[in-house]
């Protein structure tokens, strides 16, 4: 493809004037993966794209920036380098630029701090040219005539382009007990915002079991003797998993078992999504044995006010403006005995799920859907009827297993997408790295 002119003459509707664009492809939403994708796209002068971004600036979980808290995927799981260990955007050049590179080597861990990473990537958009911030996408149109997509935004700006790469990412999930619930509880992706007013309260419950319910468990356990509240912690898991990474089954971030995974009957798929948890929804094992290594040393002194209850499902709650307190309804799944905690604070820590952007809307007709409502996503990860127009970032765990959320296979994917939208194979994509074997 060749690059389009940057600008058209303007349309008018109605009486408000409209600049448009015209490039290769539009990325909208700027998450690690979209913006991995502006970051591998840069340099190739046969593409000219766009990534339009609704916040002023780049930002990466930053409610739950502890003290500590690091990526659970080494640093080669950066933006590029598992796609092009050359380029100017890897971690590890950022860490030159920044003058801790030395100070990283003698650190001695693969993993980047969380707070680390989120530095890295706003590093990253800030070289780049492509991407445009403060810039929210009203609503996504497509003409028949010239096979083109129009992405209509709040700054008086629409950008056309055949393709689109979606990548606005998945949304905090709050469970359906929750739903316009009032008083001040908070998802856990706001938690440092809102600590100290969490910390003001006399008991506090967590909901959840993955890794942010554990970080968050750990820190207020730490300080419980300073504000003296008391501290639940419940999920309706039977345990609480820890991340299963041995090697062998690293290997399921892979091509070849994406390859095996999407070519799986529909309900097979559904079923392993849930069998699969534990593989990227567990806890780091060296976070649980830090957790009950502090219990057990503050134990040492009597009682710790804190319960942790597994394999109980929320089911129910009820705020009471009177008193400022929740009452939460759980079922302890294997006894099947329901019961209730009351709690001034709650922190739900369940996680994120993608919703389908209202912008979509009039192109809904040229998206594909599977039978149980979702994006059908082929294996080069587009959704559209053309299969070739349209490709969706993360969102696809039902479709290409673990993969989807991992950062580590953002490159990987990113590498077949820039396949399909360049026709020709800029970065190599690598087809088989596994040393077992997934289908007969």
């Amino acid at each position: 493809m060749t690059a389009r002119p940057e600008a058209e003459p303007a349309a008018t509707t109605g009486t408000t004037a409209t600049t448009v664009t015209t490039h290769d492809f539009v990325g909208i939403g700027l998450g690690p993966f979209n913006l991995g994708l502006a970051c591998l796209t840069e340099p190739i002068d046969a593409l000219d794209g766009v990534f339009l971004e609704s916040k002023p600036d780049f930002t990466w979980h930053a409610g739950m920036f502890l003290d500590g808290a690091h990526l659970q995927t080494p640093f080669m799981s950066d933006l590029v380098t598992l796609a092009d260990p050359t380029s100017p955007y890897s971690f590890l050049n950022y860490l030159k630029e920044k003058g801790r590179l030395y100070s990283f080597y003698i650190r001695e861990s693969f993993y980047p701090l969380r707070v680390e990473y989120d530095d890295y990537c706003r590093w990253a958009a800030g070289r780049l040219g492509s991407v445009r911030f403060g810039t929210t996408v009203t609503e996504v149109t497509y003409d028949e005539g010239d096979g083109l997509y129009t992405v209509r935004t709040d700054t008086g700006t629409a950008y056309r382009a055949p393709r689109l790469v979606l990548g606005t990412g998945t949304p905090p999930h709050l469970p359906d007990a929750c739903q316009g619930l009032g008083g001040d509880f908070l998802h856990n992706s706001r938690y440092l915002e809102h600590k100290a007013m969490l910390q003001r309260k006399k008991s506090i419950t967590l909901v959840g079991s993955g890794q942010s319910a554990a970080e968050i468990y750990l820190d207020l356990l730490g300080e419980i003797d300073v504000h003296g509240y008391r501290l639940n912690w419940v999920t309706r898991s039977p345990r609480f998993f820890p991340l299963e990474y041995t090697k062998l089954t690293l290997e399921m971030t892979s091509p070849e078992y994406v390859d095996y995974y999407h070519a799986l009957p529909e309900a097979t798929r559904y079923r392993l999504t849930e069998q699969h948890k534990g593989l990227f929804k567990g806890i780091d094992g060296d976070l649980i044995d830090e957790i009950f290594d502090l219990l057990y040393r503050k134990n040492l002194s009597g009682p710790v006010p804190t319960r942790l209850l597994t394999n109980s499902a929320l089911n129910s709650a009820a705020y009471d403006p009177a008193d400022g307190s929740y009452t939460l309804g759980f079922r302890q799944e294997e006894q099947g005995k329901d019961f209730e905690l009351r709690s001034e604070g709650l922190v739900l820590a369940t996680g994120y799920k993608y919703t389908e952007p209202e912008f979509l809307a009039p192109v809904r007709h040229r998206l594909r859907y599977d039978a149980h409502g979702n994006h059908a996503i082929g294996r080069n990860y587009a959704v559209d009827v053309t299969g070739r127009g349209v490709f969706l970032q993360n969102a696809g765990v039902h479709a290409h297993s673990i993969t989807s959320p991992d950062l580590g296979m953002g490159a990987y994917r990113n590498s077949c997408i820039i396949r399909e939208l360049l026709g020709t194979e800029y970065y190599p994509v690598e087809k088989s790295i596994a040393f077992q074997e997934f289908a007969v």
